[in-house]
């Protein structure tokens, strides 16, 4: 699990284009949508679904599942790992 936190930390920083942010500065349970985490927005949102489609082969069914998946880069990871597809 640390290493999947790891690594989408520096897949969010280059999905979202963050220069001044690395992957030390975001801490694993740092809101990502909040003033005091990273304060991503809507658009961010729709990069971060990107994301998880081209990365891991998930998609997000239920728009209403956004919110809970994206609080942080540890609820992110435990979302990968519960949904992820074996790929051959």
């Amino acid at each position: 699990m640390e290493q999947l936190m790891n690594d989408l930390k520096a897949q969010i920083i280059e999905q979202l284009n963050l220069q001044e942010v690395t992957p030390e500065n975001i801490g694993n349970d740092q809101p990502l949508f909040s003033k005091e985490g990273l304060g991503l927005d809507s658009i961010d949102a729709l990069e971060l679904i990107v994301l998880l489609q081209q990365h891991y082969n998930i998609r997000i069914t239920n728009p209403d599942d956004g919110p809970k998946i994206f609080h942080s880069v540890r609820s992110m990871a435990e979302y990968i790992s519960a949904n992820q597809t074996i790929q051959a």
